[in-house]
């Protein structure tokens, strides 16, 4: 029997509800604009303890400070660990269901908030963190501009992990970036859904750039790259807040 797959903005959260509620086989597919499909490294890493995460994401945890702003918080790992660390942390996320399991694994205060619907009145934070490649998240470089304009009266620091998109030569990568730059479009900025069982997200739009790029990309926004934390295949990008 065939089933058609329908498309439900958060099959994310489906995902994470699926393996908190004791599913091991669950498992997310990515599907990319140009038809390529992979499959993810499974749910786990949504939970892992600080012990298990990239090596750039733990050495970033020293530049964390204050009252912190989780975006797209997940399954709350970076959330809970920063409790456990003594930091207030406001977790956001647009899934309601990754929201459900953050709460449920005891994340104190967790908001089904997109990142490009972030509201003042969360008040001001001292970081935002956004772990698990997600500076993917500022979309595009237009997105990503107006994002960081809007967040600069409200968040002193960002700590965030990414990719460089130019560390491969697989070719079906390769002729990606190229077709991106045909149209327009950074190379690194992957017109993505995600994919689990019988349902599909929307299209959305994640971008991953080098660091020559993101100091483009910040320019004339109000923040300046103040470290650079090389990783692999993750790295770890600190950006902090021009003086005004």
């Amino acid at each position: 029997m065939i089933v058609a797959v329908g498309v439900d903005s958060d099959a994310c959260g489906r995902l994470l509800l699926a393996y908190s509620d004791g599913d091991r086989r669950a498992s997310e597919i990515i599907e990319r604009d140009d038809g390529f499909i992979d499959a993810s490294g499974g749910p786990a890493g949504y939970f892992a303890p600080v012990r298990r995460w990239p090596a750039a994401e733990r050495r970033g945890l020293r530049f964390v400070r204050g009252r912190v702003l989780d975006v797209g918080c997940g399954a709350g790992r970076v959330a809970l660990e920063l409790q456990r660390r003594g930091h207030e942390v406001v977790a956001i996320d647009n899934s309601p269901g990754a929201i459900e399991v953050a709460r449920r694994r005891g994340v104190r205060d967790a908001r089904a908030v997109a990142l490009e619907a972030f509201d003042p009145e969360l008040g001001r934070f001292d970081t935002a963190v956004m772990y698990g490649n997600n500076l993917g998240l500022l979309g595009s470089q237009a997105k990503a501009r107006r994002v960081l304009t809007r967040l600069g009266p409200m968040v002193h620091r960002i700590v965030a992990s990414t990719m460089n998109p130019y560390g491969t030569d697989d070719p079906v990568h390769l002729a990606y970036h190229a077709r991106n730059r045909k149209r327009g479009r950074m190379s690194g900025q992957l017109r993505l859904r995600v994919r689990f069982r019988g349902h599909a997200s929307r299209w959305f739009d994640y971008l991953l750039v080098s660091p020559e790029e993101l100091q483009t990309l910040i320019e004339g926004t109000g923040w300046q790259l103040l470290h650079f934390i090389a990783g692999e295949p993750i790295d770890v990008v600190v950006l902090e807040r021009l003086a005004r």
